[in-house]
Order: C-alpha cells, then sequence, then structure tokens
C-alpha cells in the first residue's frame, strides 16, 4: 500500500523527486475539478433536462453563465486566500462543498430557479478546486521545468474532458441523468480528496527540498530568452493590474474563453441538428478533450524551451481553423477533426497563464494575480453559451454565432503577440 512515508523515503534515496508525486496529485486534483466535470458534461445533460422540463437551451445556458459569473467573482477571492494561507485547505474544503453541490443536481424539479441556484452555488465552491491553487503550488516546486509540471497537471483536465461527455451519455442511456449526476459526484468526493490529503504538499522546504530535484538557477536557455529569475521580481496586484502586461493577458484568454465554452457546451446539440448520432456527437466533444490533451501536454514542453506568447499563437490559431470548419457545416469526418483543433487551441490556457504569470510577475502575489486572470477567462465562459443559445433561440442556427467565435480567436492571436519580454516588466515593491 502506498504511504506518504513510503513516498518520501523513496524521495531521500534518491529515486523520484517529490515534486512529482505532487504533480500526481495536483492532475488527479484537476481531472476532477468544477471545470471539466461542469463543462464536459453541460452538453450532454442540455437536451434530457429539456425534455423533462420543458426548458429552452437559451434558458438552460443561463446556468452555465451563473456557474462562470460565481467562478469570476470567487476566484480572486480564492487566489487570496492561497497566498495568504496555504492551497491545501482551500483545495480540500471547496472539493467537498463542490462535489455536495454537483450530486444535488439529480434532486432538480421543474423549477428552473433550483438549477440557477445549484450552477450559482458550485460556481463559487468549485472556484476553490481550480488551477488558481494547484498552480501555486507546482510554481513552488519546479522552475526550469515549471513548464512540463504544469503541462502535465492540466492535460489531465484534457483527459477528464475528453472522458466525461462519453460517460455522461453511457451513464444518462443506463440509469438516467438523476443517477448519472450522482456518479459523478462520488468520483469528484471519493477519488481528489484522498489523493490529494495524502500526497500535496505546499512547498519543497516542507521537505527540506528545493525546486526542481535541487536545482534552483534557471538554464542558460532560459537567459537567453530575457527570463529573469522569480526572486528578482516582487510585484502586487495593484501594479500588476496597472501594467498592459497584465491586460495583453487578460484579453485574449477572455476571447479565447468565450469561442471554446460556446462552443463546446453546444457542441452535441449543434451536431444532433446537423444529423449526428448523439453517440457520434459526444465522440466529436470527447474529441476537443483529445486536442486539449495533446496541446497541454505539448505547450508545458515548449514553454520550457520558447517565448510564451510564441506558443499561445500557434496553439490558437488551431482553434481558428476549427471554428471555421465548424462553421462550414461539411459533413463527414469533418466536424470531428473541428472539435479535435478547437481543443487544442484552447487546450493550453490553464498552464500558459500561470506560466506567464510567475514570468512576468513572479511569486509574491501569484495566486491573486493569477485568479484576477482566471476571472477574465471564466467571464468568456459567461459570455459564450448564452451567445450560442440565443443564436439558436431567434435564428434557429448556430452558424451565425460560430462565425463571431472564428473572428474573437483571431483577435486573440492579435493581441497576445503583442506581449513583451519577460524581463521588460520591472516593477518592485514589498508584499502587501
Amino acid at each position: 500500500m502506498l504511504t506518504e512515508d513510503a513516498i518520501v523515503s523513496g524521495q531521500q534515496s534518491g529515486r523520484v523527486f517529490y515534486g512529482w508525486w505532487v504533480v500526481f496529485a495536483a492532475a488527479v486534483g484537476i481531472a476532477l475539478h468544477s471545470g471539466p466535470i461542469t463543462v464536459g458534461t453541460f452538453g450532454v445533460f442540455l437536451k434530457p433536462l429539456s425534455r423533462q422540463f420543458g426548458w429552452s437551451r437559451g434558458q438552460i445556458s443561463l446556468a452555465f453563465s451563473m456557474f462562470a459569473i460565481a467562478g469570476a467573482v470567487s476566484a480572486p477571492v480564492v487566489g487570496r486566500l492561497v497566498d495568504f494561507g496555504g492551497a491545501r485547505p482551500v483545495i480540500l474544503a471547496a472539493t467537498s462543498l463542490y462535489g455536495l453541490g454537483a450530486m444535488a443536481l439529480a434532486l432538480l424539479s421543474g423549477h428552473i430557479w433550483l438549477l440557477y441556484s445549484i450552477y450559482l452555488y458550485i460556481g463559487v465552491v468549485g472556484s476553490g478546486t481550480t488551477p488558481v491553487p494547484y498552480a501555486k503550488v507546482i510554481t513552488r516546486w519546479f522552475d526550469r521545468r515549471r513548464g512540463l509540471a504544469l503541462g502535465l497537471m492540466v492535460a489531465a483536465s484534457s483527459f477528464s474532458l475528453a472522458a466525461l461527455p462519453s460517460l455522461a451519455q453511457a451513464l444518462i442511456a443506463a440509469g438516467g441523468w438523476r443517477l448519472a449526476y450522482v456518479i459523478i459526484a462520488l468520483m469528484v468526493l471519493g477519488i481528489s480528496i484522498p489523493v490529494v490529503a495524502l500526497l500535496l504538499k505546499e512547498s519543497p522546504q516542507m521537505m527540506g527540498l528545493e525546486p526542481d530535484g535541487g536545482t534552483t538557477g534557471l538554464s542558460s536557455d532560459a537567459q537567453a530568452r530575457g527570463e529573469d529569475k522569480d526572486e528578482d521580481k516582487v510585484v502586487v496586484f495593484a501594479q500588476a493590474w496597472r501594467s498592459n502586461t497584465f491586460w495583453l493577458i487578460a484579453g485574449p484568454f477572455f476571447l479565447m474563453s468565450l469561442s471554446f465554452h460556446g462552443c463546446i457546451l453546444h457542441l452535441v446539440p449543434l451536431l444532433t441538428d446537423r444529423g449526428v448520432s448523439p453517440h457520434d456527437a459526444a465522440i466529436a466533444a470527447s474529441l476537443v478533450g483529445v486536442g486539449g490533451l495533446v496541446a497541454r501536454l505539448c505547450s508545458g514542453y515548449l514553454l520550457d524551451l520558447f517565448f510564451a506568447p510564441s506558443v499561445a499563437v500557434y496553439l490558437f490559431s488551431s482553434s481558428t481553423i476549427g471554428l471555421v470548419l465548424l462553421w462550414s457545416g461539411a459533413p463527414g469526418f469533418v466536424p470531428f477533426a473541428a472539435a479535435f483543433l478547437v481543443g487544442i487551441g484552447q487546450g493550453a490556457e490553464l498552464d500558459i497563464i500561470p506560466y506567464m504569470v510567475s514570468r512576468y510577475f513572479g511569486m509574491a502575489a501569484f495566486a491573486h494575480i493569477y485568479g484576477y486572470l482566471f476571472a477574465s477567462f471564466l467571464l468568456g465562459a459567461v459570455v459564450g453559451p448564452p451567445l450560442m443559445g440565443l443564436g439558436f433561440d431567434t435564428m434557429g442556427s448556430y452558424r451565425p454565432i460560430i462565425g463571431v467565435l472564428a473572428f474573437s480567436t483571431i483577435l486573440a492571436v492579435g493581441l497576445v503577440s503583442r506581449l513583451g519580454p519577460y524581463s521588460k516588466l520591472k516593477l518592485r515593491a514589498a508584499p502587501a
């Protein structure tokens, strides 16, 4: 049986750097956090709920917007709590509360205010399960291999996003949508909490270790790219949000989130409206997660070798191509290729954002700054789904709105390409 003492003994004998066990624990938590659970299953549950209660797609989509608004408002608060009180207690409490909220969806009745109330609740508590607290831990454990560690962590989210649509569809077919909600919630409670409680440690110093297994300096390649050591940047949030750098990160990721969430939450009904079977539509939704998994594994490695905004440009462009293919309405394999490309374009946001925060702003207020940037990402999720739902309800088609989403990704590419070198920001102050 794996125990904490056994893992520590292995670390001390030199067999494995404990930081990779921390990455594993974070990956499990990220795989079952509020993002992939809610996003990955929302579209699958949309039609069953509509048939059961007679709600329109626009009405149901509004619930997800409430979830995203609540998360966006809560994320900066979570970041502040993590910076001052630690990530582990925030994660454990939030995961417990989110799992209970997800289970409560099985109790839905014909009153749509109950749907909205539950989604508001899981949006608030779910913000403590997002990458905001986990990324703070990972960036403490890794420096030279920070991009790879973050990429491996968030790749688990893409794996979950790929598996959950098909899993939810199978559970609904086997036992109905109420039982499906209960089983998914039990996965959150029964897997995430024990793994995080056993393995997640706040920092290497707690175990007498150093980042990267004893190597704290930046590589020569990193120095050539103009990176400063994080300790040389002591930037507080009051300074960060006034910088152009902050907004050149926030803007593109808001636009990419808008396009991603608008597309993925309506992908299953969009494709079934075009004659694709529910089973094949769920497979297409899973391919979004597969594309994200590929992107996150690759981007994590690439971030340690190349300039982060350049990596973002290439990945974002893939999403543009995918949305154009989806807009075309071409049949056959095209919708599946489009879903995969959209996933590639959207698959790197959760590791690129914290990586940029650590390199541009340092670690003094990392979670606080990242919390606000993650909030901007969530605000995109507020706009995208109801925009798609409203477009369908008013025009009877998703096609015009998909064109708008494609244009938003082009704008995101232009904005992120304007980010300067990591060493450009030289703000210094004592943490407040």
